[in-house]
């Protein structure tokens, strides 16, 4: 190719691919990239096991919610409970009346 003003047209100097390392250099350059890697890979990994860890404590903790809910709904009614001894302590002290009534009714009957 030619540019009419200047003349031909060169071409850039082509770069070397080649660093200017030393083999120490090199082998530590590769030893630190795939140090690194090995660290992305276990970070990753261990940010994937704590969202595992974090979904099924998530789903525990409204288990427990849920659970403690239908306590609540279960024990609404427990100022009946006070009511409902009362009764029936009632019922048992009539029961005991009874009792001792036919004791001592029985007890003359069969002399």
């Amino acid at each position: 190719m030619t540019d009419l003003a200047t003349g031909p047209i060169r071409s850039a100097p082509q770069a070397s691919l080649e660093l200017a390392l030393t083999p120490t250099q090199h082998n530590l350059w590769v030893g630190a990239v795939i140090g690194g890697l090995v660290i992305v890979v276990a970070v990753a990994a261990l940010l994937t096991i704590l969202v595992v860890l974090v979904n099924r404590i998530d789903k525990r903790v409204a288990g427990v919610r849920d659970t403690l809910k239908a306590a609540a709904a279960n024990t609404a009614d427990t100022a009946l409970i006070e009511q409902t001894a009362e009764r029936v302590d009632a019922v048992l002290a009539e029961g005991l009346k009874h009792h001792l009534f036919l004791g001592r009714v029985l007890d003359k009957v069969r002399s």
